[in-house]
């Protein structure tokens, strides 16, 4: 359903876009605008609107999570559908807006009852739960962490959906594994999302989801993570949902690392990440693009390995 929805709402949002003129523009001298022509930036909308709708129709979860989980992918929505809009009129929102309501977003969860509370012992089979104040800022961090580290991926075609695809797909296996089935309705109805959106995005791209999408399916990935792979984990299955999410995980920490080695702000975009590098190493988009998704494939598949060595 979810595949459906997005596969079906995508032309027609992209003819609104070019009417209202929320393309993104190419620019000759930046090397982060590679795309050649005037691309819509409403798949974000077509991406929230397959998500509710299909987890309003099958999803039977606690309401307060379910509202929750609903108010806070709007507010991501909301901020990035105006990060969009500023960008298509060359103008850049400042970042405090933009981190003030993903930080919301990511407490209203948490307030839900979708918590990092801790990790069971392996040796002794208990469960050690972490202060409350240090499970409070683990699982803000964590959402937060990640539906940024998805912005940060996407930069071009076809790679922040496929590697969100990718993780959802293993999130999906994670929560089947351990029986969690709203975790794992969650995952596949992401994955069908990223699918539909993969039809419009593969190189060359007739549309983009701009931060809009990518910060959503990076707050969506976050957010099944707390709810799956991360609830009742032991110590070394912890890093099962880091794996599943490896390359854009350890991608962005190098360039945030890079960028305060430099005196940058974390929020200044750039050129720094892996994709960017590869493409300067004299590899063309699409063998950027398969390559860093054959390794996240592989990061997915250690976690699997790693949760079956650890149920």
């Amino acid at each position: 359903m979810s595949f459906t929805i997005v596969f079906l709402l995508i032309p027609p949002l992209r003819r609104l876009a070019f009417r209202i003129d929320f393309v993104d523009k190419p620019k000759v001298d930046n090397e982060r605008k590679i795309h050649r022509e005037p691309i819509p930036l409403t798949a974000g909308l077509a991406i929230f609107a397959g998500f509710v709708i299909t987890y309003l129709c099958f999803i039977r979860d606690d309401w307060k999570q379910s509202a929750a989980i609903l108010a806070g992918s709007l507010l991501i929505l909301v901020i990035g559908m105006v990060d969009d809009w500023y960008k298509t009129h060359g103008k850049e929102l400042a970042a405090w807006p933009k981190l003030i309501v993903q930080l919301s977003a990511a407490v209203i969860v948490y307030s839900s009852g979708v918590v990092f509370y801790g990790f069971n012992n392996p040796f002794t089979g208990s469960d050690i739960l972490l202060p409350v104040w240090l499970q409070f800022f683990l699982t803000v961090m964590w959402i937060f962490g990640v539906t940024t580290v998805i912005n940060f991926t996407d930069g071009m075609d076809g790679l922040a959906g496929g590697l969100s695809a990718i993780s959802a797909v293993t999130l999906f296996v994670v929560a089947l594994a351990k029986a969690q089935s709203d975790s794992a309705m969650l995952a596949i109805i992401l994955v069908g999302a990223a699918l539909a959106y993969l039809k419009y995005n593969k190189p060359p791209a007739k549309v983009f989801m701009g931060d809009a999408g990518a910060t959503l399916f990076g707050f969506l990935l976050g957010v099944i993570a707390l709810d799956g792979a991360f609830k009742g984990a032991t110590v070394l299955s912890l890093l099962v949902p880091i794996l599943a999410l490896g390359v854009p995980i350890f991608d962005n920490l190098f360039v945030v690392f890079k960028r305060m080695m430099n005196g940058k702000p974390i929020y200044q975009a750039d050129a720094s990440q892996a994709h960017y590098r590869l493409l300067r190493s004299g590899l063309n988009p699409k063998q950027v693009v398969l390559f860093l998704c054959l390794i996240n494939t592989c990061f997915s598949l250690t976690s699997i390995i790693l949760l079956l060595l650890t149920v």
